[in-house]
């Protein structure tokens, strides 16, 4: 791991705990991430007995190189972005850990623990009620976006 930069050696690391002990139903594209250790792809299936039981989801994730200081940015992608109260249609995540709540001792491992729990819990597949226009409106990059938390309960 010579000549990577603070950033890369982190992810490198963290690369290799998701690809050894990866949370139940979260695969790491390894072959991806190796070629760009900044961008990754992640390959979710909903758990069982939720509402999203047998369905595949991608992430993505795009570090910067001020990673772990700086969250990750994290979208859905693909054909199929989860019907959430905090999920929009184009695949952007209104989840605090992300944004304000993110902390350098966060991992790709406990954001992807965090999604699932999202998903988990959700009682309802709706969109967020905001979706069109936000959708219409938003920054392509979700950081961008001063998200409002005010429900916990899904």
């Amino acid at each position: 791991m010579a000549g990577l930069s603070p950033s890369e050696r982190r992810l490198q690391k963290e690369l290799m705990s998701l690809m050894k002990e990866p949370p139940p139903g979260v695969v790491v594209d390894v072959d991806l991430a190796e070629q760009n250790i900044l961008q990754w792809i992640i390959q979710m299936e909903g758990v069982s007995g939720t509402l999203y039981e047998g369905e595949q989801f991608q992430l993505q994730f795009k570090f910067s190189r001020k990673y772990p200081f700086d969250s990750p940015e994290v979208t859905f992608i693909g054909a199929n972005i989860p019907v959430h109260p905090h999920v929009y249609s184009n695949g952007h995540i209104c989840l605090s850990i992300l944004t304000d709540d993110w902390s350098p001792a966060l991992s790709v491992q406990s954001v992807c623990l965090s999604i699932v729990s999202m998903l988990s819990s959700c009682k309802e597949k709706k969109r967020p009620p905001d979706n069109a226009f936000y959708v219409k409106t938003c920054n392509k990059n979700p950081k961008k976006t001063k998200w409002w938390y005010h429900d916990d309960s899904v």
